[in-house]
């Protein structure tokens, strides 16, 4: 039995979480529950599966969830960043589940490391931030990193079982999201709708305008970077409309391997939670003949000049990844409550990154100071805007 802590629960990846959990009750037990402001369906996920604890994000939320419980619930209800730590370190956990969106999954994430807790990542910014100190805190603590993203676990499938000298390129896919075939100067019209119909894949809405922007597969070269200790040379992505290869890797003598299945997340989720076993899931295999033909093409970095942006903080580093992060962050909130055109995405994480006085060998410190230096200077970008 694995006991689990899952952080950002009400969120598409803690819900199918959980629904891996209902499936398999016999493996998986959960011990904390996690989320920022949807008490409904936090309440729900705790009289179904009965967590010690659950942690929302305020005093307020904390007492409306109190109140939709059953009176004689017993379990433990906190609150702020003390409670998400609580909930990441918490003593019969094995595993976090780190599902939150953003940079708020960086210090939870940080703490169950350091409590020797195992991570199922599925937060990329945690990684893009500070990938340096989180890798070399896991490794100091014996602590192990499984990637939830199905791109990042798809590379994690295909190296296992083979040797790390002999890997020689991690050929990262992307769907090239709902814009791939509009033409650049029809990007001014795009509305918030627009951003979130996905063709292939179902996400909250802040990954869903990544994707539609590249922003996302940026962020993902950086994870990448760092989940398995490569350059950014030994980085490429490819433009794959059908999403059924999640990504490929090859090897030194021309081998390549690719990790395929339907866009769905549960095959990634599930290896997390069972490495190195395989789950039952029944999942339908991709319908090959229906699909008839798998394509690729390179990306367009002046019609995605989002994803151009992640390489330049990818191959600069230090703190530049978390301002870059910080920025995207500001700029699609905005966009999404419709402060700033799709087209302004860019700009505001653009001129935030060449404002940035880049912190050299950063300290946890200076990689916070960073992230709260890069938020209000977009801030006041997109007030201008």
């Amino acid at each position: 039995m694995k006991n689990l802590s899952i952080l950002g629960s009400t969120g598409s990846i803690g819900r199918n979480t959980l629904e891996i959990v209902a499936m398999f009750p016999e493996r998986f037990t959960v011990k904390a529950l996690a989320a920022r402001n949807n008490t409904s369906l936090l309440a729900g996920q705790v009289e179904k599966f009965r967590p010690d604890m659950a942690v929302v994000f305020d005093e307020t939320r904390a007492i409306e969830l109190k109140s939709m419980l059953p009176s004689k619930s017993k379990v433990e209800i906190m609150y702020g960043q003390e409670g998400y730590r609580t909930a990441a370190t918490y003593d019969s956990v094995d595993m976090v589940v780190t599902a939150v969106v953003g940079a708020a999954g960086l210090i939870p994430t940080l703490a169950a490391i350091e409590a020797g807790k195992n991570i199922a990542l599925a937060n990329k910014e945690t990684l893009v931030m500070a990938g340096e100190i989180v890798i070399t805190r896991a490794a100091r603590n014996r602590v192990k990193i499984i990637p939830i993203d199905s791109e990042h676990s798809a590379i994690f499938q295909c190296i296992a079982g083979n040797r790390r000298q002999d890997l020689d390129k991690i050929l990262l896919t992307a769907s090239g999201g709902p814009f791939l075939n509009r033409p650049k100067n029809e990007f001014v019209k795009i509305k918030p709708r627009d951003a979130l119909n996905h063709p292939t894949w179902q996400m909250g809405k802040k990954v869903s305008v990544d994707s539609a922007t590249l922003m996302n597969k940026g962020l993902e070269v950086i994870e990448a970077k760092w989940l398995f200790g490569v350059s950014q040379e030994m980085i490429e992505v490819l433009i794959h409309p059908q999403s059924v290869i999640h990504s490929m890797v090859s090897f030194k003598d021309g081998t390549v391997m690719a990790q395929l299945g339907i866009p769905d997340m549960k095959g990634a989720i599930a290896y997390a939670l069972s490495y190195p076993e395989r789950l039952a899931l029944e999942q339908p295999l991709p319908d090959f003949a229906a699909i008839g033909a798998l394509t690729f093409e390179k990306p367009d970095l002046n019609k995605f000049p989002c994803l151009d942006l992640a390489y330049k903080a990818c191959q600069a580093g230090e703190t530049l990844p978390a301002v870059l992060n910080a920025a995207n962050e500001m700029a699609v909130q905005a966009f999404l409550k419709q402060r700033v055109p799709f087209v302004k995405i860019p700009e505001v994480i653009g001129k935030t990154m060449e404002s940035h006085a880049v912190v050299t060998n950063p300290a946890f410190d200076d990689i916070i100071e960073s992230d709260r230096w890069a938020r209000e200077q977009a801030r006041d970008l997109i007030d201008r805007i």
